[in-house]
Parts: structure tokens; C-alpha cells; sequence
């Protein structure tokens, strides 16, 4: 029997994650949409566990923008004190995977638990080298490249820089997150075909895949298909694909 993977085809070293359609998922079963979100952790541990195995460096989740505090109160507590739960009981075990747990975003508006935990995660993982598993929470995209654009602005005022010294370089590595590669694959579940002010900058180049298929239902198939797709993609960044095979031919 052929091997499913092929070790020749083109992996990702950073596939990022929009965890979309738990309340659908939900509603469809005359659910809770907090039952979505719970069905959702599921699902998050099974990709968690295929993205390791596949040997995918980083892996980064939507987990919560910064536009859903705009949500009924009572469905923001739930995501919260289920945020917290998962980095309770999830942490050693990933932890023993040799998983890093990094999470991006404006972690000000967190309860002070919430908070600790996040800090409690990032610190006991910090030294972890299999997969850095990036959790974005109170996320934006313009959020982050506002939070940058702040941060040289307060370079310049300081006198640390001049602004004919802002490049893309210098911008980038002050976004969240700066550490890490840029993702080369984004996929979204649940059927919608946007981006929704998820790593605006980060994303510039990267292949995107929309997959029918709700989150809490995703599973390593699902995410062997994206895999796939992927592979069968050609990735030129601005050159043609002539350019691309002369420069495999002369390696």
C-alpha cells in the first residue's frame, strides 16, 4: 500500500487556524452554542496531536478576536472560564509532547486568573522544540499592527530611530509573534471564505484553504486534505514559474 504522506510532498512549517462554526455545529443539534465550544476543545486536541505528527513546526488557533467581546456576556464567560480549563488540563500533557504554548494578543482584558495561567503555560513549555502551538487570543489583525506602528512610534520619540530607518524588516519584527515564521497555509472551517482580521500582515503570502466542514467535526482527514491541497500548489512570491524551475534546477 502507498504511503499517504509521501515524504517528498511540500509540508508547511506554519499552518494557521480559523476555528469556525461551533454554534452552528450546535444549533444543528438543538445544542447550546456553549456545547459548540465545548465539542470544539475536541477537536482542537485532535489537530493539535495530527499537526505534531505530521511534523508541522507551528501551529496558530483563532481561539478568540477582539471582536467577540461583542458577544452575549454570558457566552464570553464561557469561553473564558473554558480557556482557562483547557490550559489547566491540557498544559502537562503538551508540555510532555514537547509542545510550546505561545499566546499572541492583547491579554490585558483577561481576568487576573486567566492571565496567570497563560504566563504558568508559556513558562513551563518556553523550552519545548517539537511544535509551538500559538493560541490568539483577544486577537486583531489592525490591533496588531497598530500595537507595532506604537512601539517604533515610541523607538522615534526616544531617539532610538529615525523614521527613514522603518522598513518592512523593522515592521515585522515588532508584530506578534515576530519569532515565528509566517504561516504558509491558513485554513477556515465552517464555509465562510474570509479572513476576518485574523494576521492581516502575517498572511500577505500565504495559501488559503476554506473547508466546509465545521470545526467541531474537523478531524486528521479534513486537515490531510488541506495538507494536499497544499502540496499540489505552487508558491511563487512575485517570480513566474519558469524563474521557480531554473532555480530548482540549479538548486
Amino acid at each position: 500500500m502507498s504511503d499517504p504522506h509521501p515524504q517528498t510532498a511540500p509540508l508547511p512549517r506554519h499552518v494557521a487556524i480559523i476555528m469556525d462554526g461551533n454554534g452552528r455545529w450546535a444549533r444543528r443539534r438543538k445544542l447550546p452554542r456553549t456545547a459548540g465550544h465545548q465539542a470544539g476543545v475536541a477537536a482542537v486536541r485532535r489537530t493539535v496531536e495530527h499537526c505534531a505528527k505530521r511534523g508541522i513546526e507551528v501551529l496558530t488557533l483563532f481561539a478568540f478576536s477582539s471582536e467577540n467581546w461583542r458577544r452575549p456576556p454570558e457566552e464570553v464567560a464561557v469561553l473564558m472560564r473554558l480557556f482557562q480549563l483547557t490550559l489547566e488540563r491540557e498544559t502537562a500533557k503538551l508540555h510532555e509532547n514537547g509542545i510550546r504554548i505561545r499566546v499572541i494578543g492583547d491579554r490585558c482584558a483577561f481576568p487576573p486568573e486567566l492571565q496567570h495561567r497563560i504566563l504558568e503555560a508559556e513558562r513551563l513549555t518556553f523550552a519545548n522544540r517539537r511544535m509551538t502551538l500559538v493560541i490568539a487570543a483577544n486577537y486583531g489583525g489592525r490591533w496588531d499592527i497598530v500595537q507595532a506602528a506604537r512601539a517604533l512610534a515610541r523607538r522615534v520619540e526616544q531617539g532610538e530611530l529615525k523614521s527613514q530607518d522603518i522598513d518592512e524588516t523593522l515592521f515585522a519584527a515588532h508584530l506578534a509573534g515576530a519569532e515565528l515564521p509566517e504561516p504558509d497555509l491558513f485554513i477556515r472551517t465552517g464555509g465562510e471564505v474570509r479572513i476576518s482580521n485574523f494576521l492581516l500582515w502575517q498572511l500577505a503570502y500565504t495559501e488559503l484553504y476554506f473547508s466546509e466542514v465545521l470545526w467541531p467535526d474537523f478531524d486528521a482527514a479534513e486537515l490531510d486534505r488541506a495538507l494536499a491541497e497544499y502540496a499540489r500548489r505552487e508558491r511563487r512570491f512575485g517570480h513566474t514559474s519558469e524563474q521557480l524551475e531554473l532555480k530548482k534546477s540549479y538548486g
